[in-house]
């Protein structure tokens, strides 16, 4: 799920005779992608949470440790 789109290709699907078909095709993909990859991300970040909470309920450390890194990380690759 890990497209690139890079400037240039936005502008050649703008220069192609179909302009604004071309281009909003490119767009919408664009968004698309992103769209899924915010919700992916945040499904991932609730069932760490829950994970961790099961974690803590069942006095489990090595299960907490290893969710909460899991998080840390995903919130490293947030930023």
């Amino acid at each position: 799920m890990e497209n690139y789109y890079s400037y240039a290709d936005f502008m050649k699907a703008m220069a192609q005779t179909k302009k604004i078909t071309e281009a909003e095709k490119l767009l919408n993909e664009i968004y698309l992608d992103l769209f899924l990859k915010h919700v992916h991300r945040e499904q991932q970040e609730a069932q760490l949470l829950a994970l961790i909470d099961e974690a803590l309920d069942h006095n489990d450390r090595k299960s907490f440790d290893t969710y909460t890194a899991q998080l840390q990380e995903l919130k490293r690759e947030e930023e």
